[in-house]
């Protein structure tokens, strides 16, 4: 892995720095004949849906009130579009539908959005680069088809890192997106827009994609909740890619109840999501690899984590999967590298872009991603060979994993989803500060995230704490290939022991 390691880290350059925090905002009061009701700041979908199924608030007030929050928070900038017609528009439409007894299940008028790579009918589809301005697909991704079905009003789409090709979402043609909890930070990518305006309570939940951990890093540092599916549990299609044999769509939200909403939406006729007692959890603690050289701050807040699990009856088991370290570096950056140069090719082509892969390279703002797409498909070109050396290896990290996991007899294994907490905007495109020493930036936070992408395994970020300085710190559980549902029940219970209250600073 070290050579490909080099050869990404040579293309990355310093990122510009971001302004000081803004004040918060003030509660935002909906006043009705006989009610006042105070809008939740941090809201999530299942307090949203009680203020609508009660009358208490209408989606044109949820939409008004997101829309003024985003403003409010326009610095942060979480968005590439606003789609502020189309937003009001539609939940007009939703509460005349409600007024008149016909309501969907179970979004009906709660505002999400969806990061700049996912298609939205009708919205452009930069993913982030400006290669891409302009494309406005005719067509959905099938997952937005299916959260607007059940009711969802999509109220714009995201920034991102360019062409998702990166972890600090510090985007050179959009602009950086800042961290809530201190807006000289990155919010991690490349779903930074998506978990940002979750973070911020413009929205209660978002659509982002993954690769190598997009959707679990930021929620890891913007103290909310991310979900990476199995692969192929989510349809993929319509999706700007890097590398689709490791790309999915995903889930970040403020709790793992509303990743079970969606997810019941997203995935028809799933079995039901029961609730697990904390004794009957056993959970894998692979110290080896996910646990070396953390962050202080951060190790502190993880094995206090740990401790309350344990306290609250969490069967933890404290043992490692065999050859990790050789075969991630055997497989994890061959693959990507060979797949973008395919797959982005084929995209372009595929959606009428109107823009050549040569182009797009030509035209990408961020210099570490342009880089990055001329190495793949110039002197640093993945052969044939390599590729299928890769894919093997692959193969063999899912036995190894499926192995551990039967023979362990555990439901996930869990671990820190970054071993540390977000840096500085400034200077993070190449390198981070950790325990003292620089360190390349992307390979360091995807350590921990990319083998459950390698191996095609679900992955929840759950925020756990803060460091002594206030920034939020998320751990990660992986479970076996196919075992959503009973991982996000996992999540549930380990959510409510962990009881993570944290905010961004008013």
């Amino acid at each position: 892995m070290r050579a490909w390691h080099i050869l990404l880290v040579s293309t990355l350059v310093l990122a510009a720095c971001s302004k000081s925090p803004e004040p918060g905002p003030e509660p935002i009061v909906v006043k009705r004949a006989n009610t006042t009701v105070a809008t939740p700041d941090y809201p999530d979908i299942t307090s949203l849906s009680k203020l609508l199924e009660s009358g208490d608030s209408s989606s044109a007030t949820f939409v008004s009130d997101a829309l003024s929050r985003a403003e409010q928070f326009s610095e942060l900038n979480a968005f590439i579009t606003l789609d502020s017609g189309g937003a009001v528009k539609k939940a007009a439409e939703l509460d005349r539908m409600r007024a008149s007894g016909e309501v969907l299940v179970p979004l009906h008028g709660i505002p999400l959005v969806i990061k700049d790579n996912i298609h939205v009918a009708g919205m452009q589809n930069t993913a982030g680069t400006p290669g891409l301005k302009g494309f406005v697909p005719t067509a959905s991704n099938e997952v937005v088809n299916r959260l607007v079905a059940a009711g969802a009003i999509i109220l714009g789409k995201t920034n991102l890192h360019e062409l998702a090709f990166g972890i600090t979402s510090d985007n050179a043609g959009f602009g950086a997106v800042k961290n809530p909890y201190d807006d000289s930070l990155i919010p991690g990518g490349s779903s930074g827009g998506t978990a940002v305006a979750i973070s911020a309570g413009i929205v209660a939940a978002g659509l982002g994609t993954d690769t190598g951990g997009s959707v679990r890093i930021p929620p890891s540092l913007t103290g909310i909740v991310g979900f990476r599916p199995s692969m192929g549990r989510y349809p993929s299609e319509a999706v700007t890619p890097i590398s689709k044999t490791r790309d999915t769509v995903g889930l970040l939200s403020r709790t793992v109840t509303d990743l079970i909403v969606l997810d019941d939406v997203i995935v028809p006729g799933a079995t039901a999501v029961t609730a697990i007692a904390a004794s009957e959890i056993r959970l894998g603690v692979p110290r080896a690899y996910f646990y070396q050289n953390i962050d202080a701050e951060a190790a502190r807040v993880v094995e206090a984590t740990l401790a309350s699990l344990t306290a609250a009856g969490v069967q933890l088991i404290e043992t490692d999967i065999p050859d990790i370290d050789e075969l991630m570096a055997n497989s994890a950056f061959p693959i990507a590298f060979y797949e973008v140069l395919r797959d982005l090719t084929a995209y372009l082509e595929e959606f009428d872009t109107g823009v050549s892969f040569g182009e797009l390279t030509a035209a990408a703002a961020s210099p570490d991603v342009k880089g990055v797409l001329g190495l793949v498909s110039g002197d640093g070109k993945t052969s044939e060979e390599v590729y299928a050396a890769a894919m093997s290896a692959r193969q063999q990290l899912r036995k190894n994993f499926a192995q551990y996991f039967a023979d362990q007899k555990l439901d996930a294994i869990i671990f820190p989803t970054t071993i540390l907490p977000a840096r500085p905007i400034e200077g993070s495109l190449e390198s981070v500060e950790l325990n003292g020493e620089l360190v390349p930036t992307l390979p360091t936070y995807i350590h921990n995230t990319d083998p459950a992408s390698s191996a095609a395994l679900p992955g929840i970020s759950l925020p756990v704490g803060l460091t002594a300085s206030g920034l939020p710190v998320g751990m990660e559980i992986d479970g076996p290939e196919q075992s959503d549902r009973r991982l996000l029940a996992v999540a549930r219970t380990l959510e409510t022991i962990v009881g993570f209250s944290g905010r961004p600073p008013e």
